[in-house]
């Protein structure tokens, strides 16, 4: 087994320090394929041994392209070993898209999925599978590895979702990352014998860093998904008694809706957990109502990710909230002056801790148009404080819209198109009109099999809602664009033309 260095203060030294407490429990489960920590630290070790011989050197960026695998893993640690950063690359972007990410980071290694995409060739290039283990085996006994990290090198370059514009790239340093694990293990009582279902894309900050990164450090085993799929992974969670997982709404409804579910085994599963966007209460009652703890939490990929957390013990009383702010950080709610929102009132958050990014890689103005005097990180997000400081995500700022003077937050109108009986997804974005300014135009998926008329929604609508907030279009839609980390494409709602006459699949108020 190599040998545990001294020098390496960062996320590299853990593989090491892992296998040397627990080198025979399992620490990834792929298919049917087990490694144990002290397989997993001889494989980064002798990719780490590849990497260092093809000119990685501390600093340098080593990319990942491609579904969740027991490579993705490998990589990031074998980089982290050598001083080097990763950058997990969204595997569902179009290879142009992944070249100017390549371009961008400058990237010198490239470990990618068979099929990948991509033209930017870095000086190390090596596709999973044969000419993968064929260059691990080639490393033959790795040498130890001892490479001076500090925790504030830079581990991380997640590059965001790129919902507008370019993505940028945020960097999120070791101990960034170190604290963020910290504050999950004060809020989730994450123990050795965890057995975490990894279904949500590891090139998400969530993925990564709420679930596979704290299981790890705890000694548990992580179940990889190499993509999310609803019966797969009913049937994971009863063979191999889960007993924790992370999910966005999307993942958590399609669980809820499956035939299955009624009956399905969830006797080893201890919480599950969500964040990304709001989930509706709905949703999170049908959870409830099988006995199962749901936690929520609110952050992004800039504060790696936690900002606040609601714990298991506050599910219930507390449905809906995002919870209070994490262990080690402090979350304000702010008027557009700054000043701090009274109880109740709508603000955009700011958050300042040792887990929130040092900034943007490459982009100076972005990092300074993000904090606020006093290093205060700006969200972009609306929410409120309740009388007891939990924090309720409103929208984000740039999907509010504001009809005939009013602010019309969708979020809002979303969850209560989600208590539509035959509703399975709903996004609402604002559209231009000459008389109100702007007006709500819902996009709504049905349930399978259901009859869905858009006169019925509107319908369904009206008695709950303010007569502002009611969506003048409503388009009866087959699926919803998202990201790759599951959230919807809200600008490609925005760009989306009128059908002829606005009269298929839609009505006019």
């Amino acid at each position: 087994m190599p040998a545990l260095g001294v020098h390496n203060r960062g996320l590299g030294s853990w593989p090491a320090r892992r296998a040397a407490m627990s080198p025979d429990r399992p620490a990834l489960l792929f298919g049917d394929e087990v490694t144990t920590y002290a397989q997993l630290l001889d494989r980064i070790a002798r990719l780490a041994s590849q990497l260092s011989s093809r000119g990685v050197r501390p600093g340098d960026r080593v990319a990942y392209l491609g579904p969740n695998h027991p490579a993705f893993v490998e990589t990031m640690f074998a980089a982290h070993l050598l001083g080097a950063v990763f950058v997990p690359l969204n595997f569902r972007l179009a290879g142009p898209e992944v070249d100017y990410m390549l371009r961008h980071s400058g990237a010198t290694a490239l470990v990618h999925a068979p099929g990948s995409t991509f033209s930017e060739r870095p000086d190390a290039v090596v596709e999973v599978g044969d000419a993968y283990e064929n260059w691990l085996e080639a490393a033959g006994e790795p040498a130890a590895i001892d490479v001076p990290v500090d925790p504030d090198d830079v581990a991380l370059i997640l590059y965001t979702s790129g919902t507008t514009g370019r993505p940028k790239g945020a960097t999120l340093t070791h101990a960034n990352v170190v604290w963020n694990c910290f504050n999950l293990l004060v809020g989730v009582d994450v123990a050795s014998d965890e057995v975490t279902l990894i279904g949500a894309p590891l090139f998400h900050v969530a993925a990564l860093n709420q679930c596979l990164l704290p299981t790890f450090l705890k000694g548990g085993r992580s179940v990889i998904m190499p993509s999310w799929d609803v019966e797969s992974a009913l049937d994971l969670i009863a063979r191999h008694r889960i007993t924790w997982m992370f999910g966005v709404s999307a993942m958590f409804a399609g669980l809820a809706r499956s035939p299955r579910w009624p009956g399905a085994d969830l006797s080893s599963v201890r919480s599950v957990m969500s964040g990304g966007a709001s989930v509706p209460e709905a949703l999170i009652a049908a959870y409830q109502a099988r006995g199962l703890t749901f936690c929520q939490g609110y952050g992004m990929t800039e504060t790696a990710p936690g900002a606040t957390f609601l714990e298991a013990r506050e599910s219930v009383e507390h449905i809906g909230s995002a919870g209070l702010p994490v262990f080690f950080a402090d979350v304000r709610c702010v008027r557009p002056d700054l000043t701090d929102t009274e109880i109740g009132e709508p603000g955009e958050v700011l958050v300042r801790g040792p887990n929130v990014t040092p900034g943007y890689w490459n982009d100076p103005q972005a990092t300074r148009d993000a904090f606020t005097d006093g290093g205060w990180f700006r969200s972009g997000d609306i929410a409120r404080f309740d009388a007891g400081g939990h924090l309720h995500v409103v929208d984000r700022v740039k999907d509010m819209y504001i009809s005939g003077g009013e602010n019309v937050y969708p979020a809002e109108v979303e969850a209560v198109l989600f208590e539509h009986p035959s509703v399975a997804e709903a996004a609402v974005v604002g559209v231009p009109d000459p008389t109100w300014g702007e007006v709500g135009r819902a996009f709504v998926v049905p349930l399978p099999g259901a009859a869905l008329q858009a006169d019925s929604v509107r319908d369904f609508l009206t008695p709950r809602l303010a007569k502002y907030k009611l969506p003048v279009y409503v388009d009866v839609v087959t699926a919803l664009p998202r990201t790759g980390s599951g959230k919807v494409r809200k600008a490609d709602l925005r760009s989306r033309p009128f059908p002829p006459d606005f009269s298929e699949g839609s009505s006019h108020a």
